[in-house]
């Protein structure tokens, strides 16, 4: 969740490389907070990107603000991982 929060939207394959997780994990956990609302997914293609869902009430995006802030270091090193992956997707930007 801290992750998609100071990241916006990754996909399955960008979480596993900066989480250094394997996929069934990964997606299991992403799965369960798909089905608690707590994310949302959308697919382009053979990626599937999550990203938090965007009618989550303000607190909870409060709570996740004030956990990434205090964790920042922690997430750093994932950031750091992520941006070195080589191959990583590209979204499609919409256009118009």
């Amino acid at each position: 969740m801290l992750m998609l929060c100071a990241q916006g939207e990754l996909c399955v394959c960008e979480l596993i490389w900066a989480l250094d997780d394997s996929q069934p994990k990964v997606s299991r956990h992403l799965a369960q907070l798909r089905t608690c609302g707590l994310l949302e997914d959308r697919r382009q293609g053979q990626w599937i990107y999550y990203r938090l869902h965007p009618q989550l009430p303000q607190w909870v995006l409060d709570v996740l603000q004030v956990t990434l802030t205090a964790n920042q270091s922690w997430v750093d090193q994932d950031a750091q991982r992520l941006a070195v992956m080589e191959g990583r997707p590209v979204r499609q930007t919409d256009c118009c």
